[in-house]
């Protein structure tokens, strides 16, 4: 048995940087998937959108800490003046929105995994244009239009009565993450949580705001994201790693959902 050298290993590729813009009184930050661990007290009220399944363990406004899991595509505000301590050993996506000039967003109580068809809409035009690292004019009105989306605190979501659990929806990120490489589908995810395959899509888009194939297309994304940061990795490779069909179906699918193609996430991420 051959054992390897530590000082011959090459280091994982570090994560995608930090994106941010500053528009008139907004602060706008796309985080990257990867650990993280942090501890404040909120300065200002914030936005927050996570584009992927997260878990970890937070104490937001309270001195109890206790697991946490974030619903992909879930809104999420932090008031002002609220501690906050959270951390999760892979983290994920993470859109954060900070008014910076002093004036309160509105809300008053922190909440989290907020289906709202909206948002969701707002983030991924933000996301897309964070990760094109070109200015945009429509900064401000999306900014607005998600700070729209926080007023309402009584209309907090956590997964729905009958939608997917927290426990499900683990177990299926498991199993999405194992078999990446392959065929995957409706009648597979179903299947794993021994529910009938309308039951799943409709209690899926509930839970997430999304169907499951369009998830799956994102997993498959977040992945080859992160493959790419390794700059020997081929995109021919990392297509079939991820199961695309192709390179050139991967890169199809990077213009259509993230606005750039692999090319050009590259270029962008470089140091």
């Amino acid at each position: 048995m051959l054992f390897m050298n530590p000082r011959n290993r090459q280091p994982p590729p570090s994560p995608e940087p930090v994106r941010r813009i500053e528009a008139g009184p907004w602060a706008i930050e796309l985080l990257p998937g990867c650990a993280y661990a942090t501890r404040y007290v909120a300065t200002q009220s914030a936005i927050g959108f996570a584009f992927d399944s997260q878990r970890g363990l937070h104490a937001i406004g309270s001195d109890r800490v206790q697991p946490f899991e974030a619903t992909p595509n879930g809104l999420a505000f932090v008031p002002a003046e609220c501690d906050v301590f959270s951390e999760s050993p892979r983290g994920g996506e993470y859109l954060r929105v900070v008014r910076t000039d002093g004036v309160a967003l509105p809300g008053q109580h922190a909440f989290n995994n907020r289906i709202d068809s909206q948002a969701i809409t707002l983030a991924l035009r933000m996301r897309s244009a964070l990760l094109r690292a070109t200015p945009e004019d429509d900064w401000e009105a999306w900014t607005l239009g998600l700070a729209e989306r926080v007023k309402d605190h009584k209309t907090l979501s956590a997964y729905p009565h009958g939608a997917l659990t927290g426990r499900r929806m683990r177990l299926l990120d498991e199993f999405i993450d194992a078999g990446l490489d392959r065929p995957l589908g409706v009648k597979e995810m179903s299947g794993l949580l021994s529910l009938s395959e309308g039951y799943f899509m409709r209690a899926f888009k509930q839970a997430t705001g999304q169907s499951p194939h369009s998830y799956l297309i994102d997993r498959r994304l977040a992945k080859a994201r992160a493959l790419m940061r390794d700059a020997a990795a081929r995109l021919t490779d990392i297509a079939h790693t991820c199961g695309f069909n192709s390179q050139a179906h991967m890169t199809t699918l990077f213009k259509q959902r993230l606005g750039v193609s692999p090319a050009q996430l590259r270029g962008y991420s470089k140091p």
